[in-house]
């Protein structure tokens, strides 16, 4: 599912920033990406290979293991496990890939491929769970007998391989996205452990309608999280301002800053969810002493480090040179 990429992959790409400095002047622009072309290389690249490789490999079995039992709850299960394996796929290349910096080509690094390859997972989990719904539904109007022992063998080690995933993961690293990904093979775990539930009452009872249901709740939770994940997706595609951080808080926080007149142009957006940029136009007053402009940069910068902001672009502007700065006040 994306929202094991998010990782929300998602989502999810740790960095560090270290500001350059630059001459005192009335303009600056802060350009230093060479920190922020992806995530540092963590230990973890080794576990999610192995959880990756677990997880390829369960995924395949699941769609056999499907097909012998006539079971359409593992094949949405497998559906499901699909995105986990894209999950840990895409976390672990963007892991691989963070040593790669900015270059003439990609000027803000590769984060935003993250976000691409959680859409790709988005386009992929809605059509598999559209496939697994029309699948399912003439068997809920004419249940279909399945094998009870067999869906109970691979529920078991559907438990057992995700089991393992997890707790791979679990054992070393405190990564973003290694804990991202831990959190959702644990959900598989629960969600193989209902799946455990309902093969040993078909097996006992012969309630084969419980397949079709449980298949169900399987693709529509998939859906949701697809279909809610794909709203985060075009969020960050549309360079809307991130839903943790408030603009008008920002600037009020700016204008009490010792020589600040004015501050407008205020734009924040994020490279893949996590990492913020923001530019911004400040005015200082007709007072303010020019010698102490790098004390100033100083000081909105650390503002915006306060707000998880890592990136800024700051414009200095004497007071009344206010062509060509759009009003961007938010109310």
């Amino acid at each position: 599912m994306i929202s094991h990429a998010i990782i929300e992959l998602p989502l999810p790409l740790m960095a560090e920033h270290s500001h350059k400095q630059t001459e005192a002047c009335t303009q600056e622009h802060e350009h230093d990406l060479h920190h922020h072309a992806g995530m540092h290389v963590h230990p973890i690249t080794k576990n999610l290979k192995v959880a990756f490789f677990l997880n390829l490999g369960f995924t395949i079995i699941e769609l056999i293991g499907g097909l012998m039992t006539n079971s359409i709850a593992i094949l949405s299960d497998a559906i499901h496990d699909l995105g986990d394996t894209l999950a840990i796929g895409t976390a672990y290349y963007f892991e691989k890939l963070s040593d790669k910096k900015r270059d003439n080509q990609f000027s803000y690094g590769y984060r935003r491929l993250s976000t691409l390859a959680a859409l790709l997972n988005v386009v992929i989990l809605t059509a598999g769970s559209v496939v697994i719904i029309t699948q399912t539904i003439p068997r809920l109007l004419a249940p279909q007998e399945v094998n009870g022992m067999g869906m109970i063998g691979f529920a078991i080690l559907g438990v057992i391989m995700n089991g393992l995933a997890v707790l791979r993961l679990k054992s070393k690293s405190k990564s973003l996205n290694q804990r991202t990904v831990m959190l959702h093979l644990l959900e598989d775990v629960m969600g193989w452990g209902a799946v455990l539930v309902a093969s040993i009452v078909i097996y006992f009872t012969n309630w084969y309608i419980l397949d079709p249901i449980l298949s169900m709740l399987i693709a529509a939770y998939i859906l949701f999280n697809a279909l809610k994940n794909l709203k985060s997706i075009m969020h960050i595609f549309l360079q809307a301002i991130p839903n943790d951080v408030d603009v008008q808080q920002i600037q009020s926080a700016a204008l009490k800053i010792e020589g600040v007149e004015e501050v407008n142009d205020l734009h924040v957006w994020s490279l893949d969810g996590e990492f913020n940029i923001a530019s911004m136009h400040v005015f200082y007053s007709q007072e303010f002493d020019l010698e102490k402009s790098e004390w100033l940069k100083t000081e909105i910068r650390k503002l915006f480090e306060e707000k998880g902001i890592e990136h800024v672009t700051l414009e200095l502007e004497a007071p009344g040179n206010k062509q060509g700065a759009l009003n961007s006040s938010f109310h």
